[in-house]
């Protein structure tokens, strides 16, 4: 990793967790464990890959770094959200997630769905705030590109193939369809948040569209080799729960070379979507070459 990846990785961290820290001061009266468990889950680790992204890809285009942080924020509320009832013991049933007991561990699982509910009514309210951007076309654009992203034609889609994929043959193109949704469709909104809140037309985003677009399954390549290689201390959660439930996945079904080969492929691929851009998309460059060397 770069010098000034690391240090992007770490500005983003802090200034993520000041921002939960304050918006999720728990209250007193009887929502203070919701609140509590919602600070368990979204404060402290995590890759912060989606807000570092909008943050990159914002200074192609000259945006205000507050409007950028916040969307960033809205976006990691979906995202960790997600992965609190994804480790629900009615979907994946994990333990660990970021070096700590899930949420449905260290609480209930009532508690749980609870915080995800929350967390994801709170990204909408970043995100809808004037606060985000003073224009209100922006923010309408921004609110039904995220719950786009986030829904069944989405993140939430992508979860129920992935419910569905141990009773179905599968093969490359369902899984890539599956990561698409599941992991890339926040990805690439969060991407293409930056060229809204830029203003840049539908018809002028296709380099950052094909930079996300492959980033993400790079990044979905890169987890998936960390779930057969990589170690749990380092990652933060289990590994080997792919091979476990019988699921396909790039690994599986490419093998590690292979798989590898592909990773870096796309990471390539991504960074040549930036050839028309100078200096200023040199973090994202980083962030696609660092994708496949991560170890977490």
């Amino acid at each position: 990793m770069s010098d000034r990846l690391a240090s992007e990785i770490a500005a983003i961290a802090r200034e993520i967790d000041a921002r939960f820290d304050l918006l999720l001061t728990p209250p007193e009266d009887s929502r203070r464990p919701l609140y509590e468990a919602m600070r368990h889950a979204a404060i402290g680790g995590g890759k912060r890959l989606r807000p570092l992204l909008v943050s990159a890809s914002s200074r192609l285009f000259a945006v205000d770094p507050e409007c950028a942080l916040r969307v960033g924020l809205a976006i990691e509320a979906v995202h960790v959200y997600s992965l609190v009832h994804d480790d629900l013991p009615a979907m994946d049933d994990d333990d660990m997630r970021r070096g700590k007991p899930t949420v449905h561990k260290a609480y209930d699982e009532a508690t749980a769905i609870l915080v995800g509910d929350g967390l994801q009514a709170l990204a909408f309210e970043i995100i809808g705030s004037e606060a985000t951007h003073p224009d209100p076309f922006v923010r309408c654009e921004l609110v039904t590109a995220l719950a786009a992203a986030a829904g069944p034609a989405g993140m939430v889609g992508g979860q129920a193939m992935d419910m569905a994929a141990p009773s179905l043959v599968q093969d490359l193109g369902i899984v890539t369809r599956l990561q698409q949704l599941k992991t890339g469709a926040l990805i690439a909104f969060s991407v293409e948040a930056a060229a809204i809140l830029g203003r840049v037309p539908a018809e002028g985003r296709a380099r950052l569209r094909g930079y996300a677009h492959d980033l993400g399954l790079a990044f979905q390549i890169a987890d998936d080799l960390l779930d057969v290689e990589g170690d749990a201390v380092a990652t933060g959660k289990a590994v080997g729960k792919d091979e476990a439930a019988g699921k396909a996945t790039f690994v599986s079904l490419l093998g590690v070379e292979r798989a590898r080969a592909q990773a870096k492929l796309l990471s390539e691929q991504a960074i040549g979507h930036l050839s028309g851009f100078g200096a200023e998309a040199d973090l994202l460059r980083d962030i696609a070459a660092y994708t496949v060397r991560r170890d977490r």
